[in-house]
């Protein structure tokens, strides 16, 4: 293999990943355009069409050891279009513009408390621990928004609530930037015993999915944002408590 063969390799090994992202940043903004049409079963296609970039532009990259400062900081701002900018516009052409200024405000709310999300998370990478995050990841905020968006748009019963969904809207804003720790499932270390248990698991996971679709998805998110927060509260319940039974 000859040095120009080697060094065009090389190149596709390190434009790979940085495609992936372009394609997510893309994405997102094709979702936008989506909702601002009133296509909200596409701007949401879209969004997680881009979390599966997301996903996978960090794994190419460690796999073909490409990893790069250029490569986490474009990561960064495609991300707050695909999963701030574009779940903003979601909420506000979908509920948001029914609330005046209320709307917009929390819309922006969202993108700059993602923002402030993704540029801490930065920051701490290199010393957080690796089997949590620190504050609602932003791609989970995301896909919390658009899947209880579509649940509204898609059961005529949820018509005369939408001020629940402003409530979750400024929810996934401040968990974004909450210090309350979420598991990081990519992260973690499965032991191989547990092999079938996390297969089974798995397997009902996405045959409820696949039956449900997006009740499912909606449920699955829900509770774990839910965790996070239920962990917190019953963390200061057992330290309250031990602390009455040291003062007494």
């Amino acid at each position: 293999m000859n040095n120009e063969t080697k060094n065009g390799k090389l190149y596709f090994s390190y434009l790979l990943p940085n495609l992936f992202t372009a394609a997510s940043a893309f994405l997102g903004v094709a979702s936008i355009v989506a909702a601002s049409q009133d296509n909200f079963s596409r701007s949401a296609f879209y969004i997680i069409l881009a979390l599966i970039c997301d996903g996978l532009d960090g794994r190419v990259a460690r796999l073909t050891k490409t990893t790069s400062k250029f490569g986490v900081e474009f990561d960064s701002l495609a991300d707050v279009i695909a999963f701030g900018a574009a779940p903003a516009m979601f909420f506000y052409f979908s509920v948001g513009e029914d609330y005046g200024r209320v709307g917009v405000l929390l819309a922006a709310i969202y993108v700059i408390f993602g923002a402030i999300r993704l540029a801490r998370f930065n920051v701490m990478s290199p010393s957080s621990e690796p089997s949590v995050f620190i504050g609602l990841p932003i791609p989970t905020a995301a896909i919390l928004v658009i899947t209880w968006g579509l649940m509204f748009q898609k059961y005529e019963i949820f018509n005369d609530f939408g001020y629940i969904l402003l409530v979750l809207q400024a929810l996934a804003s401040f968990l974004m930037v909450s210090n309350i720790r979420y598991p990081s499932f990519k992260k973690m270390d499965f032991k191989k015993s547990q092999n079938i248990k996390i297969l089974t698991i798995l397997v009902i996971v996405f045959s409820t999915i696949y039956i449900f679709r997006i009740a499912a998805i909606t449920i699955f998110v829900s509770i774990y944002v839910l965790y996070g927060i239920v962990r917190v509260v019953y963390n200061y319940i057992i330290a309250k408590n031990r602390k009455n039974k040291y003062n007494t």
